[in-house]
C-alpha cells in the first residue's frame, strides 16, 4: 500500500478516535436537568467514594456546576473514600473553593488521606457514627512514606485548610505527620485519626445521624436532595485513568504498532495500536493530566515514526527522535502538576514495562504467526507463498523434478542451464564442473535452485528411465557443442 494512502487511513482513524472523545467530553461536562423543580428548594448530594483519582475531579465540578445553575440551597459532599491521588484531591479542593454556594462535608463511612484534605475544604464536617477522619500522610508508590519534601508540603496545605475555617491547625498537621505531638490527642510517633467521638472533643467535626438530619442541622430539612451520578461518559473516562487500565493500554498500542510493522499494509493491528494511544492520552487530555505540550510532543513523536517507516529506509535518527518524543508525551501525561519523584519513578516503570512487554509479546508472536494459515489467509502477516496483492516468491520449489534425467545444454561452473524433456531448467552442479552434452539428473530442488549430478549415458536411474527416454527420445537431446560444429553448413559466396 503506498505511503499517502496508509498516511490517509492512519488519520482516518485518528479522527475518529478524536470524535469519540470529544463527544464523551461534551456529555460529561454538558449540565443536566435537577429533578426539583422549584428554584432554591434542592440540596445537592454530591458522593465522592472510592479512590481519589483525576476521573474524579471533572464530576465534582460538574455536579457543582449544576447545582450553582439550579440555584441550590447547598452543596452535600458525601465521604466514603481511603484516598488517592493529591492533584486530584487540589483539584476538587479548588471547585469547592470557587463556589458560592455553602459547601458541607458528610463522612459516611471514612475520609482518610486525600479525602481528610477534601472534607477540611469544606465549610463545616459531619460525621456518622463509626466514621474515621485523618492519616493524612503521603506515600509512594510502593505504600511507603514519601519524602520529607512532599510531607512538608503536604503538612501545609492541611494546616491552611483548617486555618481557613478557624480550626486547631496543629490537628490537622498531625494527620499528615506522626512526629507532631498534641496532648491529651495524640503523642509522638503515631499518626492521628480521629473517630467522630474525637473529631467532635476537638472541634473539627459534629456528629449527625444520616443525612437528614445533617439538612435539618442545617436549617435545610423541608428542601429536596438531588443526588448527582456518575455518568457513562464519565465511567468511560474513570476506566481508561485507572492505574491498573493504563498499563494494558500502553502495551496493546506499543503491540499495534510493531505487528504494523510486519503486515504489508496498514490494516487491524495499526488502527487497535494507534486507537489504544489515543484512548490512553485523550483520557489524560480530558482530566487535564495531558496539556498542549504534551499533545505537541506525542504527535511529533507519531510523525517522526510514520517518516522513519514510509520514507526513510532503515531506523535512524527520526526515529529515535520520534521514540524519544513518544515516550516524553506519555510519561509527562501520566504525572501531575505536583509530581513526586516517586511518581514519576513509576510512571517511568510503568512506560518500560509496558514497551518491554509489547516487545516481548510481539517477538514471541511474530515468530509462529507466519506459519499459521488462518492469519497468512486473512492477510494479516505473510505468508511463504502468496500472490501478488501481497508479495510472491520468485519460483515455487518444484519437488517433482527430483530424479528427472536431461542433458547440460551449457558447461556447468556450476551453473548453468539443462534441458529435461522439452522444458530449459536452471541448474547447479553438486561437482566441481560438467561440460555442455554430459547427461545429468536432478538430486534436490531448493526453491529456484535445482542440483544436479552427471550420470553415465545408458545408466540404470532407479526407474527414472534413461536419459532419452526422460527427454522424449534421443532426438530431443541437444548433441555436443563440436557434433553442431561439424553438422553447421559451411558458408557460401
Amino acid at each position: 500500500m503506498a505511503p499517502n494512502r496508509i498516511a490517509t487511513r492512519l488519520a482516518a482513524g485518528a479522527a475518529l478516535v478524536l470524535s469519540v472523545l470529544a463527544g464523551l467530553t461534551w456529555i460529561a461536562l454538558r449540565p443536566s436537568t435537577s429533578d426539583a423543580s422549584e428554584p432554591g428548594a434542592v440540596v445537592y448530594r454530591v458522593p465522592v467514594q472510592g479512590t481519589i483519582e483525576l476521573g474524579l475531579a471533572p464530576f465534582i465540578s460538574r455536579s457543582i456546576g449544576e447545582a450553582e445553575a439550579a440555584e441550590a440551597r447547598a452543596i452535600v459532599l458525601e465521604l466514603s473514600t481511603n484516598g488517592g491521588r493529591i492533584d486530584a484531591a487540589q483539584e476538587i479542593i479548588q471547585s469547592v473553593r470557587e463556589t458560592d454556594l455553602p459547601v458541607y462535608a458528610y463522612v459516611n463511612r471514612h475520609a482518610l488521606s486525600a479525602g481528610a484534605m477534601i472534607a477540611l475544604a469544606a465549610d463545616r464536617i459531619y460525621m456518622r457514627d463509626g466514621a474515621i477522619l485523618g492519616a493524612a500522610t503521603p506515600v509512594d508508590g510502593t505504600g511507603e512514606k514519601a519524602s520529607e519534601k512532599v510531607v512538608s508540603v503536604m503538612r501545609s496545605q492541611m494546616r491552611t485548610l483548617a486555618q481557613e475555617r478557624g480550626l486547631d491547625p496543629r490537628i490537622a498537621e498531625a494527620m499528615v505527620d506522626e512526629d507532631i505531638e498534641i496532648e491529651g490527642v495524640v503523642e509522638a510517633g503515631k499518626l492521628l485519626t480521629l473517630t467522630t467521638d474525637e473529631a467532635v472533643s476537638v472541634g473539627y467535626a459534629q456528629e449527625v445521624q444520616d443525612l437528614n438530619a445533617l439538612l435539618a442541622e442545617v436549617g435545610l430539612g423541608s428542601a429536596a436532595i438531588a443526588t448527582t451520578e456518575v455518568n457513562w461518559a464519565e465511567n468511560v473516562v474513570r476506566f481508561l485513568t485507572h492505574p491498573m487500565v493504563a498499563p494494558l493500554l500502553l502495551t496493546l498500542g506499543f503491540l499495534g504498532i510493531l505487528f504494523e510493522l510486519k503486515t504489508p499494509s496498514f490494516g487491524l493491528a495499526g488502527t487497535v495500536g494507534v486507537g489504544s494511544l489515543l484512548a490512553f492520552f485523550g483520557s489524560r487530555f480530558l482530566v487535564g493530566l495531558a496539556g498542549w505540550e504534551e499533545l505537541l510532543l506525542i504527535v511529533a513523536g507519531v510523525a517522526l515514526i510514520a517518516i522513519e517507516i514510509l520514507v526513510i529506509p532503515g531506523f535512524g535518527v527520526a526515529g529515535i527522535a520520534g521514540a524519544l518524543a513518544l515516550g516524553a508525551g506519555i510519561m509527562l501525561s501520566m504525572v501531575g502538576i505536583a509530581s513526586t519523584p516517586a511518581e514519576w519513578s513509576q510512571a517511568a516503570g510503568v512506560l518500560s514495562l509496558s514497551l518491554l512487554v509489547g516487545i516481548v509479546i510481539a517477538w514471541a508472536l511474530l515468530r509462529k504467526l507466519p506459519k499459521t494459515g488462518r492469519f497468512t489467509t486473512s492477510g494479516l502477516m505473510l505468508g511463504e507463498a502468496t500472490d501478488r496483492e501481497r508479495g510472491y516468491l520468485s519460483q515455487p520449489a518444484r519437488d517433482e523434478l527430483v530424479g528427472s534425467l536431461g542433458v547440460a545444454l551449457t558447461d556447468l561452473r556450476p551453473a548453468g542451464t539443462g534441458r529435461f524433456g522439452n522444458e530449459r531448467v536452471d541448474v547447479v552442479s553438486d561437482a566441481s564442473w560438467i561440460s555442455a552434452g554430459t547427461p545429468i539428473r536432478i538430486i534436490r530442488a531448493e526453491g529456484y535452485r535445482h542440483v544436479v549430478e552427471p550420470v553415465e549415458a545408458g545408466a540404470d536411474t532407479g526407474g527414472t528411465g534413461s536419459a532419452e527416454s526422460s527427454m522424449g527420445g534421443s532426438e530431443a537431446a541437444t548433441p555436443p557443442r563440436d557434433a553442431q560444429a561439424e553438422a553447421r553448413p559451411e558458408p557460401t559466396e
